[in-house]
């Protein structure tokens, strides 16, 4: 935030940091819909328009920008709300589902933060499988019974499993070289 309020004068972030501090004790928090500031002192923050709104106000440009700020903020949470709208639509279209029950066999995903420094290869396989499902917390948590060796949690996300699919059941595709010979054996 610092870094987007200071561009191209790095140096003079002190004089923008009461101000990024406002903006994000300001703004709600995606987990709990509600801006710190409200949390701690139970009330949203004065801001310009609050601030320029006066019970008695006789003065016509004080209502006027007082309105038209009011119109400005208004019209930016719409756009706010439709933008977020669209970003939720094109993400769940990439989203899959996945439900696993006790028992199913799955591929893993090893991500690097699984392992401690020194431990993870690059060349090493990302995906390990097939493991049975030993334990199911919720739609997105599995525990799995990993090989011997894994020296990490055996709980993983939906995100890093996959259904395994066992080859026998995968079409065999025969090259021309194999068909004639094989022909020639049934004869």
């Amino acid at each position: 935030m610092l870094r987007c309020l200071v561009q191209e004068n790095p140096k003079q972030w002190e004089e923008v940091l009461s101000k990024a501090e406002f903006a994000y004790n300001a703004m709600p928090n995606r987990s709990t819909g509600k801006a710190p500031f409200n949390i701690v002192y139970t009330k949203a923050p004065n801001t310009t328009v609050d601030l320029t709104v006066l019970p008695k106000c006789k003065s016509t440009e004080a209502a006027s920008y007082s309105k038209d700020y009011s119109q400005i903020l208004n019209e930016v949470r719409q756009q706010l709300t439709s933008a977020n709208q669209r970003y939720k639509e094109a993400a769940d279209k990439h989203r899959r589902q996945q439900l696993f029950n006790v028992g199913d066999l799955v591929m893993v995903r090893l991500r690097r933060e699984r392992f401690t420094p020194g431990e993870y290869s690059k060349l090493a396989r990302r995906k390990i499988g097939p493991v049975p499902i030993i334990a199911k917390f919720n739609d997105n948590a599995y525990r799995v019974e990993l090989p011997s060796g894994y020296n990490t949690s055996s709980t993983f996300n939906v995100a890093d499993i996959w259904p395994y699919h066992s080859t026998d059941d995968a079409p065999i595709s025969i090259s021309s070289s194999e068909s004639s010979s094989s022909e020639a054996g049934e004869d």
